[in-house]
């Protein structure tokens, strides 16, 4: 059965090609949903950092689709305004 480790490790290799920073880590990555062999994400998108969203989406869905045991993954993407903290 695929885990949200799993899949939260494989995100961890997906890099803006900007900052240099994984989408785990710039939070974009909000919601993971698992049904059985079925991935399901919401990923953010921050103004000014997504950039190039549908590259670091695709990139995202391929490296979930890399894991053992996934055979559909669907990325949603939600654009949402920047919260600096």
């Amino acid at each position: 059965m695929v885990t949200q480790h799993e899949i939260l490790g494989a995100l961890r290799h997906v890099m803006d090609p900007e900052l240099n920073m994984n989408v785990v880590d710039m939070g974009m990555i909000p919601e993971i949903s698992i049904q059985g062999d079925i991935v399901d994400i919401k990923m953010v998108c921050h103004p000014p950092f997504c950039h190039v969203p549908s590259t670091v989406a695709e990139q995202a869905r391929k490296a979930i689709a890399a894991v053992h045991g996934v055979k559909e993954v669907r990325v949603t993407r939600i654009d949402e305004p920047w919260k600096a903290s």
